[in-house]
């Protein structure tokens, strides 16, 4: 049937009216990327950010991942340290767990897999409970590892592979350059490489006792000195209640394998754990080795000396 001029007209009219309700859409969110790139200067709004020393070829690397998966990896590493295992240890359990869960603690997997390294009940790995615990599931990562002859010499894949059984093991190969990044920051071999921009203001008040519960259930007891060490009821090893400072003392100790500088490594292994879970563990502030990191603000330069003898973790109040 021809339209008729009424007909056209209203269809004209309905055009137009999407043609400016579209436009009037695509303009407001382009005001507020350019108010957020305002304010922010063009960095990350929120999550987290591994960057690299420049390298070769004269480019510094960067890898942006949310929260939830800096915490992870943090985990993951910081459990690797408790165990003594070197740093290429941590690099393939980092690229098994991107590889496996995308460094999310997943309920759910291929038959009863579970977790960041998708490890199944019914084949000894450990109950539900447990597997879904990141610190047990990635100390039975590294359990395995640690059995596999020559696993630091061998190539990612073939070690990793030794471990999982995966049908698809050359699929570990893809997240290496990744997982190296992440384990350079996370072990500490590059200061002040990890940043996080939690996703929203930090509003509830922290739990001293339990960032330091956190600590020593990642890193082990030794992480703090003997009267700061509590259990799970937020005790003290003398039992007064752990309600301590803001601000959390830690010793940097001596990284194993660290040389000389292992105390400063040491270090930014923990600030960077710190830092890592700051969005789960309401931390605000961390500071080491004259550099300050800020919820919202980043790394900056406080003092100019290149040592300390602390970390020290700022809680939300």
């Amino acid at each position: 049937m021809p339209r008729t001029a009424s007909s056209t007209s209203r269809h004209t009219g309905r055009s137009r009216l999407f043609r400016i309700t579209a436009a009037l859409v695509v303009l407001a969110a382009l005001g507020g990327y350019l108010a957020v790139q305002y304010v922010t200067g063009n960095k990350l709004v929120e999550g987290c950010t591994v960057e690299s020393a420049d390298g070769s070829d004269g480019r510094a690397r960067t890898y942006r991942m949310s929260p939830e998966q800096a915490s992870n990896a943090a985990t993951i590493s910081a459990v690797g340290a408790s165990r003594g295992m070197p740093e290429r240890a941590v690099t393939i359990a980092l690229a098994t767990a991107l590889q496996e869960s995308g460094l999310r603690n997943i309920e759910h997997g291929d038959r009863d897999s579970l977790g960041l390294f998708q490890q199944r009940p019914s084949q000894g790995w450990g109950t539900e409970e447990q597997i879904l615990d990141p610190v047990y599931s990635a100390g039975e990562f590294y359990r395995h590892l640690a059995k596999v002859p020559g696993y630091s010499r061998l190539p990612l894949t073939v070690a990793a592979q030794r471990v999982q059984r995966s049908g698809f093991p050359q699929a570990y190969a893809k997240h290496e350059p990744d997982a190296a990044l992440l384990a350079a920051a996370l072990t500490g071999r590059t200061p002040a490489a990890l940043n996080c921009v939690p996703p929203r203001a930090t509003g509830a008040k922290a739990d001293p006792a339990k960032v330091r519960s956190e600590l020593v259930r990642a890193f082990g007891k030794d992480v703090l000195p003997a009267r700061e060490v509590t259990s799970p009821d937020g005790k003290s090893a003398a039992g007064a209640p752990a309600a301590g400072p803001v601000s959390v003392p830690m010793r940097a100790t001596r990284a194993p394998g660290g040389g000389g500088k292992g105390a400063d490594r040491r270090g930014w292994e923990l600030a960077h754990w710190a830092v890592a879970r700051s969005e789960a563990l309401r931390i605000d502030e961390v500071s080491y080795a004259g550099r300050v990191w800020k919820a919202g603000a980043g790394w900056r330069t406080e003092r100019k000396e290149s040592g300390t003898t602390e970390v020290r973790i700022g809680l939300a109040q």
